[in-house]
């Protein structure tokens, strides 16, 4: 018998069963959470528009071979594989898009390579983090990122470098 099965029926019977004991109107309260997740996701269509149109122009204008190529000494310096910096630097951007040049590393270098195990932790262990800040910043009406996005980058880039790291002393060197 699977547990895991009866996970989300216990949890939605234990709501209801809740709502009951404290009177809760729980149709009313379901209608006008979905009510605000209607104008969230309508103030968020703008944001998303930007960021996606900044992702595609990134890819259409070779900015992210360019910049690979810049970043390649650095990588190198850094024990990072330079097939993985086109994954490392639109990862923060986009998780579509970096599962997509995830996908081409594997099919080209196969998943259990060096190679394919940096880019699979990578994937796992970094965060869309220009997306992410995007969202939530902008669904609760916040503009001053602050320092968010300077610390949020700091953690991508531990993350990949860790990746490569981490890889290597469980993996072996490649």
């Amino acid at each position: 018998m699977r547990i895991d099965l009866f996970f989300i029926p216990t949890i939605l019977a234990g709501i209801i069963i809740y709502a009951m004991f404290h009177h809760v109107n729980l149709f009313e309260s379901f209608l006008k959470g979905a009510k605000e997740g209607v104008s969230i996701a309508v103030g968020l269509i703008p944001t998303m528009v930007g960021l996606l149109a900044a992702i595609a122009m990134l890819q259409a204008s070779g900015a992210i071979d360019l910049l690979t190529s810049f970043l390649a000494p650095l990588a190198k310096a850094l024990g990072i594989p330079q097939e993985i910096l086109p994954l490392a630097i639109l990862k923060p951007v986009s998780g579509s898009g970096s599962l997509a040049v995830c996908e081409t590393i594997f099919t080209q270098f196969h998943p259990d390579s060096y190679i394919g195990r940096v880019a699979a932790v990578l994937q796992g262990s970094t965060e869309t983090t220009f997306y992410t800040i995007a969202v939530y910043y902008s669904s609760v009406g916040v503009s001053n990122i602050r320092y968010t996005l300077p610390a949020a980058l700091f953690g991508d880039l531990i993350g990949i470098v860790c990746s490569s790291l981490f890889v290597r002393i469980l993996f072996g060197v490649h």
